[in-house]
């Protein structure tokens, strides 16, 4: 339920259009005249105002000037029995959500309604980001700095990344590529009593097996050929403190074994050498493989999978938690734009539609590299839908959705939502509970959907 303001000095109209906004589930505040209107907000802040343009004790514009100067967020609707083009100009350039003449039908008042409360939310929700994200940058010592996200979904994650870090066990982080994982391991590790230890990290699937066996374990002079003197491993490096094992479902399974004696063990020896080497070291490990598929299948050992997987953290793809986007995109522009391009202060709200309606295969990475790509080619203060790469504005595979190019936030919103519902639909073989699972809503939203675009 939204706050709505009704300004109109004529008795009958405010009355009809507090019924209407009522009937469509809102509650109505009115007022009769400009003064009063203002008064009334200062009150209680209303989520959409609409207020008549010719009225005593106060104008329309003015109402629009002095509500706009106490919340820029809300969106402000003129009508008015006199309308004229100029008029009409001035209120938009004043910042007008709309000008519309009387009579006004029902009809037209719930799509006013409706647009203007989801350009209300979008605003808030902006602001909002923006404040959180200025938060966390404040907080230098935040114990969770670069998990950014104010979902329920990325609350769960910090709140199992602290416990799992109060132990000294194991830890194992699955996610999609692009996700965190990285991060995640580095919030566990400052968490710890390891703190003040070392970080160390290696990727097992960019290697091959024989550099992996010396990047872990390290290796004697002349245990091979080019081994010219002793190198320390990334099991000896961390003593002390925490070894991240990135893509760790990439290990090969010559190594498997080797790896197990070192994590049960604590103690290894270097290739090419004989003496055990013993170490205190916290193992975390990461992969973007299903890994009891790989045990399942034979690629990788089912001991090594249990020793590896005893504290799990699972981290959502950024579709699965959209509503962490615009605070993401808000922590990215705060980051990289300094170095990229200073000008750019946010994200136009164009822009945004078009970044919320995409579908991330990449995650955050992805919408980091966009959002650095977009700052390069923005011209003002804002990005714009222009600055955006070319994947976000419009494409031809099926991945990608057909962003309008000329329509309101509300409008481009809608559109993306019908596409979307469509190509679930035909997906899902035109099954209806397939659809909304695929969706991620209930049937029952569903079937609303369908019968509000007029999806047969």
């Amino acid at each position: 339920m939204a706050t709505i303001l009704i300004i109109d000095d004529n008795d009958t109209i405010r009355e009809g259009l507090a019924i209407t906004v009522k009937k469509l589930g809102h509650d109505p505040v009115t007022a009769a005249n400009g003064n009063a209107g203002v008064t009334a907000f200062k009150q209680r802040r209303a989520d959409f105002v609409i207020t008549d343009l010719k009225m005593e004790g106060g104008t329309g514009v003015d109402v629009l000037k002095s509500i706009s100067a106490l919340d820029p967020d809300v969106p402000i609707m003129i009508i008015t029995g006199f309308g004229t083009v100029e008029t009409a100009v001035e209120a938009m350039k004043l910042g007008a959500f709309d000008f519309i003449t009387k009579p006004i039908q029902s009809e037209v008042v719930r799509l006013k309604v409706d647009r203007a409360l989801e350009i209300c939310a979008t605003r808030r929700g902006r602001r909002k980001a923006d404040a959180q994200v200025d938060y966390l940058r404040a907080e230098t010592d935040s114990k969770f700095a670069e998990l950014v996200g104010s979902g329920d979904k990325m609350a769960q994650v910090r709140r199992t990344v602290e416990k799992v870090a109060a132990s000294d066990t194991t830890v194992f982080i699955a996610g999609e590529s692009g996700t965190g994982k990285e991060l995640v391991a580095r919030a566990i590790h400052r968490l710890s009593k390891r703190a003040n230890g070392p970080f160390i990290k290696v990727n097992c699937g960019a290697l091959t097996e024989t550099l992996l066996e010396s990047e872990l374990f390290g290796h004697e002079k002349g245990a091979f050929t080019g081994a010219i003197k002793q190198k320390l491993g990334r099991f000896e490096l961390a003593d002390g403190g925490t070894l991240f094992l990135d893509e760790v479902g990439d290990v090969p399974p010559s190594m498997q074994v080797k790896l197990l004696r070192a994590l049960q063990e604590q103690e290894f020896e270097r290739v090419g050498g004989e003496a055990p080497i013993k170490v205190d070291v916290r193992v975390v490990s990461a992969t973007n493989k299903d890994l009891e598929a790989e045990v399942a299948s034979g690629r990788f050992r089912q001991d090594l999978y249990f020793r590896l997987h005893v504290l799990p953290v699972k981290l959502p793809p950024l579709r699965e938690r959209r509503e962490d986007i615009p605070m993401l995109v808000s922590h990215f522009v705060h980051k990289l734009g300094p170095k990229t391009n200073a000008r750019v202060k946010s994200v136009g709200d164009a822009a945004l539609g078009r970044i919320m309606a995409y579908h991330w295969p990449g995650n955050v990475r992805e919408l980091e590299n966009a959002i650095e790509q977009s700052l390069v080619f923005a011209e003002g203060d804002e990005i714009a839908p222009g600055a955006l790469p070319q994947f976000l504005q419009g494409g031809a595979e099926d991945d990608r959705l057909d962003v309008p190019r000329e329509m309101s936030l509300p409008e481009i919103l809608d559109d993306l939502e019908r596409q979307l519902i469509l190509k679930a639909y035909t997906k899902a073989g035109r099954v209806k509970t397939e659809t909304a699972r695929l969706l991620g809503i209930k049937t029952s939203a569903l079937y609303y959907k369908l019968e509000k675009y007029g999806i047969e």
